[in-house]
């Protein structure tokens, strides 16, 4: 009996959206103009889907963007009259019953309820989704595209089974599951963009999808920090972290000093400390496919040759961003005992993460990819900020880093031991191998993302 209603809810759940549909096909104006964003995560940490809600707006449509509001977004997203931001609410506190049970109804809540918001919006021309995650949002944005006349293109980030397949193992049923379903409702979109040439070759050959690669590109704001701004930012972040305080007070009272710069608050001239520390910086979502025992013990390694009298300085070493793991890794870190080098785990502010990675020295990135097809945008962000980059070897890696170019590749943490040792010799020397490196970047005058989704997303829109 009980089952018998729940069907006969779908079904005039499914009847009641089809009847919106099909007055929703009638309604043109301004269709050609409208687009829709989605993503079923937190709209604060997915950049890359921010960088195409804005630059659809700024190529003239007006843009829906719908997500979990976890962290807040960029203020020129949330400043921007052409974008409404449309907020979803996620299920949680399923403690009861057995996983798989509690994944599959959070599964069809996500589906009925990203329908219902989708329905409840004006038709667009577009509908752009990011996968991962995928389930249920690819089939649902389909569905919403069938009966609203709206085309699906999905923007592949990496594939989403493979993620699972981390946690679950790759046998798993409900990995194969997943995998069978990204197949086969991958198939049927319009448009699709990923991030890598290897990628789009194999979706191509075992997925049947044409895909045009859209490298991720730093967008305009990530660059160099002025060191007034450095400053400004040091003197923030000491307030709320001790490894960005001062060791020292300075020797005038009208002097205003963090770990790294000092202020004469008389004629606001702002300078390095000599002798300060060294600022290496990572960003990580804190899960499995970023194995961050490689850095801690790469940077124990770097202790011990300190300890010896090796021309080496103190390092700060900040570890931003949320994720499952994040706990898990803070207590690790806890139990490290290091003279020379001091951790910070904050998550910032999104106006303060570029300029945190603009005035850093040195860049680590662990991500090692759960496809081995994806690449870090972390990487792109801090090349776009000049700011040289020690990256964890895995298949396409090439496509961004080029070893000894424009960074560094390792494959453990001896190897990245090494790599610390010989950047920061003698630091900060102007004729180190770490300057070299960003004198490089300096020289590279890479593409920034506005220019590179002109050029390869705007005319698959509008040539259409």
């Amino acid at each position: 009996m009980a089952a018998s209603c729940v069907a006969l809810l779908v079904l005039a759940l499914l009847l009641l959206v089809l009847l919106l549909g099909l007055w929703k096909r009638g309604r043109q104006t301004g269709r050609a103009r409208h687009m829709v964003v989605v993503v079923l995560g937190d709209v604060g940490r997915s950049p890359r889907m921010q960088y195409h809600a804005l630059s659809l707006a700024q190529s003239g449509f007006s843009v829906t963007l719908l997500g979990f509001y976890n962290s807040k977004p960029r203020d020129e997203l949330l400043q921007n009259d052409r974008i409404q931001i449309v907020k979803l609410t996620d299920l949680r506190g399923l403690g009861a019953g057995p996983r798989i049970l509690q994944y599959g109804v959070k599964v069809v809540f996500q589906a009925v309820y990203l329908l219902w918001k989708m329905m409840r919006m004006d038709p667009a021309a577009y509908i752009f989704l990011q996968n991962p995650p995928g389930l249920p949002a690819i089939a649902v944005c389909w569905f919403v595209g069938c009966i609203c006349g709206s085309k699906l293109v999905i923007d592949w980030h990496n594939y989403g089974y493979s993620i699972m397949g981390l946690v679950h193992g790759p046998r798993h049923p409900i990995v194969l599951l997943a995998k069978w379903y990204e197949k086969f409702f991958g198939r049927l979109s319009h448009l699709n963009l990923c991030v890598t040439n290897a990628m789009r070759e194999d979706l191509a050959e075992n997925w049947c999808v044409r895909a045009v690669t859209l490298y991720d590109k730093p967008a305009s704001f990530f660059k160099e920090t002025p060191l007034d701004l450095q400053h400004e930012l040091f003197m923030k972040l000491s307030h709320m972290y001790s490894p960005f305080q001062s060791c020292s007070d300075p020797s005038h009272p009208d002097t205003e000093r963090s770990a790294f710069t000092e202020r004469d608050c008389q004629s606001g001239v702002v300078r390095r400390l000599h002798g300060r520390p060294a600022l290496l910086v990572s960003s990580t979502s804190w899960t499995e496919d970023e194995d961050f025992s490689i850095l801690l013990r790469a940077l124990e390694k770097f202790e011990q040759q300190a300890l010896t009298g090796d021309s080496l300085p103190s390092l700060v070493c900040v570890i931003t961003g949320k994720g499952p793991l994040r706990e898990h890794y803070r207590h690790l870190i806890s139990q490290k005992h290091l003279q020379h080098i001091r951790f910070c785990t904050p998550w910032l502010e999104a106006e303060d993460y570029p300029l945190l990675l603009g005035s850093a020295d040195l860049g680590v990135c662990l991500h090692m990819s759960s496809s081995g097809l994806d690449l870090p945008m972390k990487v792109v962000d801090m090349f776009g900020c000049h700011l040289p980059v020690c990256a964890v070897n895995f298949k396409c890696l090439h496509e961004l880093v080029r070893h000894g170019e424009n960074g560094l590749v390792f494959k453990d943490a001896e190897e990245l031991a090494a790599q610390l040792q010989m950047l920061f010799s003698k630091f900060p020397d102007p004729a180190g191998k770490l300057s070299q490196f960003r004198k490089k970047l300096q020289e590279s005058g890479q593409q920034r993302w506005d220019e590179s989704w002109q050029h390869t997303v705007l005319p698959l829109l509008t040539h259409r």
